[in-house]
């Protein structure tokens, strides 16, 4: 009876696998952890193929970082050669540059994209440069930027489901790109007309965890989309490229890996609970949370070790603590040290004390 009941669930959880692997329609696919980058799902993950209107994630980033979102923009000549979504900017238009991220990101705007990149690197080619560059930096490998739109008739740029994670993940660390990717209506007033937009992104308003993400679609790329999803503090970041069923496949596969995993807090920087008698006061500098399983919770194994420095002083580091899963090292992190003066002080004040009472 009981091999019966244990054959049982194996088939329960095999079902389930198929399924989740069932609703995936996408050539490429990810579901990553946003916090510590671990992979939780992957299908063709590093297959380049064209991302269409995701492009404008990278678009937002290098906007974001280089100029002052208040300014004033004029909008020139470059937006005649656009076509497909556009916000309708007309030529001498000022408006501000935040303006001109939400209509790129919540509209999709090339026209919109054009301006940014002109107004931030004074041509199309030095913006596209600078896409290329940080794409570089960040760790997409197999990714190549030739415009700040995505269409792709004339110039194409290709990345990978992993790839378009990384670039979320970092996008995420940007304030101002989660409020503007996760924005469901934005109303603007330039100097020419009024807009208002609302998200065509139908995960920002269908989904209920959903945070941010971006969509793309050309005949050629098919649809595209990134998304963020928050859950129970697990925060995961999917991406699906060339998927004719792109909502789907994105609501199955989350709603699934969020039933299936927990974030745990593997190390509380306000808590870090280690001790070395010859340090004073121990810190490290950050938290660490990983997804596990209830199952997998039990092989996370902490390493700590010390150096023994004689003679240390405050905030020096004295030592490391790494995690371990699955015999793999995931994390590791500095250990700090503190010069507890007040400390001292108390001891010392403590055996004069002491003296001054046997006299």
């Amino acid at each position: 009876m009981k091999k019966v009941i244990c054959y049982f669930f194996i088939l329960l959880e095999l079902l389930s696998c198929t399924f989740v692997y069932a609703a995936d329609t996408a050539k490429s696919t990810i579901v990553m952890d946003m916090d510590s980058g671990r992979i939780l799902y992957e299908k063709n993950k590093d297959t380049p193929l064209l991302i269409a209107s995701t492009t404008k994630i990278m678009t937002a980033v290098i906007a974001i970082e280089n100029k002052n979102l208040e300014d004033i923009v004029t909008v020139g000549d470059e937006i005649l050669t656009m076509y497909g979504s556009n916000i309708y900017l007309e030529v001498g238009e000022k408006i501000t540059l935040r303006d001109l991220l939400y209509g790129l990101m919540l509209r999709s705007g090339n026209d919109a994209a054009v301006t940014i990149a002109t107004y931030v690197a004074g041509d199309i080619n030095t913006f596209v440069k600078m896409m290329n560059d940080k794409a570089k930096k960040i760790g997409m490998n197999n990714t190549i930027f030739r415009n700040p739109h995505g269409l792709d008739d004339d110039t194409e740029n290709y990345s990978t489901a992993y790839d378009m994670a990384k670039l979320m993940k970092y996008a995420n660390n940007l304030i101002e790109f989660v409020e503007i990717s996760g924005a469901k209506k934005w109303t603007v007033t330039s100097n020419k007309k009024s807009y208002i937009w609302f998200n065509r992104n139908k995960m920002i308003t269908d989904y209920k965890y959903t945070t941010g993400g971006k969509t793309g679609y050309t005949p050629r790329a098919g649809r595209t989309l990134v998304t963020t999803a928050s859950k129970d503090n697990l925060n995961l970041i999917a991406v699906s490229l060339n998927d004719y069923n792109h909502y789907k496949t994105q609501e199955e596969l989350l709603d699934y890996y969020f039933s299936k995993y927990k974030s745990f807090l593997i190390i509380d920087k306000n808590n870090i609970n280690i001790q070395n008698d010859n340090y004073d006061e121990l810190y490290v500098n950050y938290s660490f949370t990983y997804p596990l399983t209830d199952e997998e919770k039990e092989s996370i194994e902490k390493h700590v070790t010390f150096y023994n420095l004689e003679g240390y002083k405050d905030n020096d580091v004295v030592g490391e603590i790494s995690i371990i899963f699955n015999k793999e090292e995931i994390y590791k992190e500095n250990i700090y040290a503190k010069k507890n003066d007040n400390k001292k002080t108390s001891i010392f004040t403590h055996i004069k004390n002491f003296i001054h009472s046997l006299l």
